[in-house]
């Protein structure tokens, strides 16, 4: 089970956040080798997905993800679910991190 943190974003404008994974120790996570995806849905249910970029920097144990302006600007507001799965270079698969994330409504266009 991965991490929950709810987000907040303001419709129509670039969004970005990190996420720093560590050992037990507290040490980074060396991450090369792995991938990243995550989406954002109305429901856990929902055909329709919004994927972040996924940015991994290997030796930090830094994942960023993000939404462009546009991409904000064409969700309608409210409250949807998201998740960050990462793959390492054998094929295993992890979530991460996971939550819900709001959509604020934007007033200027």
């Amino acid at each position: 089970m991965g991490t929950k943190a709810n987000l907040k974003v303001d419709q129509g404008s670039d969004f970005s956040t990190a996420i720093n994974l560590t050992d037990d120790d507290g040490d980074a996570l060396n991450l090369a080798g792995y991938t990243g995806e995550a989406q954002i849905r109305k429901y856990y249910t929902s055909t329709t997905s919004y994927n972040f970029d996924v940015d991994i920097t290997a030796n930090t144990g830094q994942i960023t993800l993000s939404l462009t302006a546009n991409t904000t600007n064409n969700i309608t507001a409210g409250r949807y679910v998201y998740d960050l799965e990462i793959t390492d270079s054998g094929g295993v698969v992890s979530r991460v991190l996971e939550g819900i994330i709001t959509i604020t409504p934007g007033v200027t266009r």
